[in-house]
C-alpha cells in the first residue's frame, strides 16, 4: 500500500523537475537585480541580464552542434510566437522589473513576483482553455495565501516601498504571464535555441533603448555580475521552464513556478540582510503545502491522439513509435519532423504537446 501511494509522487518529481529548476535558477533574478541595481542604469541592466543569457546559451547550443539542426525545426508558423514571447518577457518584462526595483525592497519584489503563476494560470484557463485539477487550484489558493501573509507582514517595514514599485512589478508579471502562454506554443523547438534567440534580439534591443535615453555602461564588476546573473537567472531558467512547459503544461508550469518568489525572500535575507519574521515562518507552511497539492495531482483517463505531424527532441516511447528515413538522425533523444497516428489509450499524463484534448464531461 505504501509503495501504491509513493507512485503518483513519484511520477510528479519527474515531470516537475524543470519547472522546479526554472524556480530556483530564477529566484536570484530579484534579490540579485536589488544588489546591482543602483551600480547599473535600469534600461540597460534589463538588456544586460537577457543578452548575457542569450549569448551564454547560444555559446551552449554551438559547442553541443545543435544549432543547424535547431533553425531545421523552426518553422514559418512559430515566428509569431517568438516575436510576442521577446516583446512581452523579453523586453517589457525586465525593463518593469529594473525600473521597479529601484523603488522597492527585494523581498516584497520577490513576493510580487508570485503574481507571474497566478496571471499565467488564469491567461492559460480562461484563455487558451487549458485544462487544470482541483489539486492544482488548493495549491495554488496555499501559495497565494502564503504570499500574501508574508508581504502584509513586511509592507511598512521597507521605507522605499512605494506604489509605483508595486504597480511595475505587477506588470512584469503580467508580461511574463503573456509570455508564458505563448512560448508553449514553441515548446517543441530546442529550449536552448528557443531561450538563445530571444534573450539575443530581446537584450539588444533594451540595450539600444538605454543608450537612445542616454544610458551609459561602465565595463567594470558590476556588469560581470548582471552578465552572470542573467546566464543564470534567466537563461538557464528559461530552458528549463520551456522544457516544463512542453511536459506538463502552462498552468502547472506556472504553479510550481510559483514557488520562486518564497525560494527569491530567502535568499533577499541572506543577501540583503531582511529580517526574518512571523509571517514568513506561516508564509513557508502554507506554501509548501501548496507545493504537496501540486506533486500529488496525477490526471489519469482515457484520451485520444489525433494525427498530426511535428518536430522536436523525443526518444522512442509509447508517444513516437514511428520509422526513420535515410535522413533522419540515429540515437536518442534526438530531434526530427515525425508523424503521430491517431491512437486512443490511458495513462497518466499533464496537458503538455501531445496532450491537447478536451475535457467534456459526459452526460
Amino acid at each position: 500500500m505504501k509503495t501504491k501511494a509513493l507512485i503518483p509522487i513519484f511520477f510528479a518529481l519527474k515531470n516537475y523537475r524543470a519547472a522546479l529548476i526554472a524556480a530556483l535558477f530564477f529566484a536570484f533574478i530579484a534579490p540579485g537585480t536589488k544588489y546591482l541595481i543602483h551600480a547599473l542604469p535600469p534600461q540597460s541592466m534589463a538588456g544586460v541580464l537577457y543578452f548575457c543569457a542569450g549569448l551564454g546559451l547560444l555559446l551552449v547550443l554551438i559547442l553541443k552542434k545543435e544549432f543547424q539542426n535547431s533553425i531545421n525545426q523552426f518553422q514559418k508558423k512559430d515566428w509569431k510566437w517568438l516575436i510576442a514571447a521577446t516583446f512581452f518577457g523579453g523586453i517589457l518584462g525586465p525593463a518593469f522589473l529594473t525600473y521597479g526595483m529601484i523603488r522597492i525592497s527585494g523581498s516584497t519584489a520577490s513576493l510580487l513576483l508570485n503574481l507571474e503563476s497566478v496571471l499565467t494560470s488564469l491567461i492559460a484557463w480562461f484563455i487558451f482553455k487549458e485544462h487544470f485539477e482541483k489539486r492544482i487550484v488548493w495549491g495554488m489558493l496555499f501559495i497565494v495565501a502564503g504570499c500574501v501573509i508574508l508581504s502584509l507582514g513586511s509592507q511598512g517595514s521597507h521605507g522605499q516601498d512605494t506604489g509605483l514599485g508595486f504597480v511595475l512589478i505587477a506588470l512584469a508579471s503580467l508580461s511574463w504571464g503573456i509570455d508564458n502562454n505563448v512560448t508553449r506554443n514553441i515548446s517543441h523547438l530546442n529550449p536552448i535555441f528557443t531561450a538563445s534567440i530571444k534573450g539575443l534580439i530581446a537584450g539588444a534591443a533594451n540595450l539600444f533603448l538605454g543608450f537612445l535615453i542616454g544610458e551609459r555602461l561602465n565595463f567594470d564588476f558590476s556588469l560581470l555580475q548582471a552578465g552572470a546573473l542573467g546566464f543564470l537567472g534567466i537563461g538557464i531558467s528559461l530552458v528549463a521552464f520551456i522544457v516544463s512547459l512542453g511536459k506538463i503544461g502552462t498552468a502547472r508550469t506556472g504553479a510550481l513556478f510559483s514557488t520562486a518568489p518564497f525560494i527569491g525572500s530567502i535568499l533577499s535575507i541572506l543577501i540583503l540582510k531582511e529580517p526574518i519574521s512571523v509571517p514568513f515562518t506561516i508564509a513557508l507552511i502554507l506554501m509548501a503545502c501548496g507545493v504537496w497539492f501540486h506533486l500529488s495531482e496525477v490526471h489519469v483517463h482515457e484520451h485520444i491522439h489525433k494525427e498530426f505531424e511535428h518536430g522536436h527532441k523525443h526518444i522512442h516511447d509509447e508517444h513516437h513509435q514511428h520509422t526513420h528515413g535515410p535522413n533522419d538522425p540515429p540515437g536518442e533523444p534526438h530531434g526530427h519532423f515525425h508523424r503521430h497516428e491517431k491512437m486512443i489509450h490511458k495513462h497518466p499524463h499533464f496537458p503538455d504537446i501531445h496532450h491537447q484534448h478536451s475535457h467534456k464531461k459526459k452526460n
